[in-house]
């Protein structure tokens, strides 16, 4: 039985499709490869998904400046408390009466020295507060010692330009999940990262937090790459509006997700992963360990959304990776999920793969003696360059054919959304409702 998945969002610019223009992607997957029906996933969220914003941690976000953290000396003993636990109190808060608010007003307004008193920036961190709180300046390397018992990390590949979204995905992941875990984080960029994004990214977990700089040979264009041949091939995908298709950066990115990251001197140490992207959302608070889950149920991949790659920007990818099937066939799993990869046995590519923005992972996959010559035969092809490969593409066929299928879940409980692409464990009923 065939369950057709539509997945509906926006072109971004620059697509091959209209700009903006809404468009439908219809995958096919099969029932016997993974045992759950996905929900749609949709673009449009109903307003009453939407999450009131924390006063505090909004303003954290905001300000670009180096922040000082004062916190009401009530609150020294951190370790019990998540994130939420900064909010304002709503029981002191229902206290005040209409007439209370409306004199608190007119005084603001009419006497100045009452509105200098009674503002915002004087009572949270203004001089006559500094007897009332304790300074804490949280810097990188102060963290709480890690609850949850896997060994495994949350990773972040972002610029430094990216520190809003990196902040805002930081937030909803302690909020709905690691604060009461305390998994650490690594973060990774090709240059050095600011001051300004350590101490803002370190402001918002209690997590330890390390940040990496990318050796040059893992992210940059090879120097055996042909640029000619490459730039030409840019240059073709740029005239046909293909997404990312005259970007080296994204290239880059690419080829460092697919065969790097796991290397990284930071990353090593740990067996899974979280990939986390900038500017993501998690809808449901989620109630249990999911990298226990892995490792308690032996399952090595697992996402929550599947889509289909653009079929021009990997005309030679499958003829690639067959080659290397055929040279290595003992390294292909007798129970593997090709019927998700391909239509007619393995003929051709169904285009369907993990969206690979979210996904928990055993790294040990990635380090495996298949994984490892899979991925060298695909570098020397130079297809990351002369095509357009991407990671999710890689990793997909990688984890469909050197493991059982069985080993691959789908978290169809985690509410996710990124760009214009969401899962809702409700169903499309709940997004496009409102």
């Amino acid at each position: 039985m065939v369950t057709g998945v539509m997945i509906v969002g926006t072109a971004a610019k620059g697509a091959a499709l209209e700009h903006r223009r809404p468009f439908t992607l219809s995958i096919s997957m099969s029932q016997r490869l993974f045992p759950f029906s996905p929900p749609l996933s949709l673009l449009s969220l109903s307003s009453h998904h939407v999450q009131e914003e924390h006063p505090i941690r909004a303003a954290l976000q905001d300000n670009h400046e180096p922040v000082t953290l004062r916190r009401p000396r009530r609150l020294r003993s951190r370790s019990s408390l998540p994130l939420s636990a900064l909010r304002p109190s709503v029981r002191f808060r229902r206290q005040l009466t209409p007439s209370q608010i409306s004199l608190h007003s007119i005084l603001s307004i009419s006497n100045e020295s009452y509105g200098q008193r009674t503002s915002v920036s004087n009572l949270f961190g203004g001089k006559d507060a500094e007897t009332e709180s304790e300074t804490v300046v949280v810097e990188a390397g102060a963290f709480d010692p890690q609850l949850g018992k896997s060994n495994a990390v949350f990773i972040m590949l972002c610029r430094n330009e990216e520190v809003d979204g990196a902040v805002k995905s930081i937030r909803e992941i302690e909020d709905r999940f690691n604060h009461e875990y305390h998994y650490p984080w690594v973060f990774l960029n090709e240059v050095e990262f600011t001051e300004e994004f350590k101490q803002r990214v370190s402001l918002v977990t209690y997590s330890k937090v390390e940040f990496g700089v990318i050796p040059r040979d893992h992210w940059y264009q090879p120097d055996w790459i042909d640029e000619d041949r490459a730039s030409e091939a840019r240059k073709h995908m740029e005239e046909n509006n293909v997404i990312y298709g005259g970007s080296v950066s994204y290239r880059n990115m690419c080829r460092f997700n697919s065969g790097f990251f796991y290397r990284h001197e930071l990353v090593q140490k740990y067996r899974f992963y979280w990939r986390v992207e900038p500017d993501v959302k998690y809808f449901c608070n989620i109630d249990y360990d999911p990298f226990v889950f892995m490792e308690e149920h032996n399952k090595t991949y697992s996402f929550t959304l599947t889509m289909l790659e653009y079929v021009q920007t990997i005309p030679t990818f499958w003829d690639t990776m067959s080659d290397f099937i055929q040279k290595n066939p003992q390294y292909v799993a007798k129970d593997n999920a090709m019927d998700f990869l391909s239509d007619d046995g393995g003929r051709t590519y169904s285009l369907c793969h993990f969206w690979s923005n979210f996904e928990i992972a055993d790294m040990n996959l990635w380090r495996s003696e298949a994984y490892t010559k899979y991925f060298d035969h695909l570098e020397a092809s130079g297809g990351f360059y002369y095509e357009r490969w991407g990671d999710a593409i890689v990793h997909s066929v990688a984890a469909g054919l050197f493991q059982s299928k069985e080993q691959i879940h789908f978290f169809k409980d985690i509410g996710y959304q990124h760009d214009y692409f969401a899962h809702c464990p409700q169903g499309s009923r709940v997004l496009t409702s409102g």
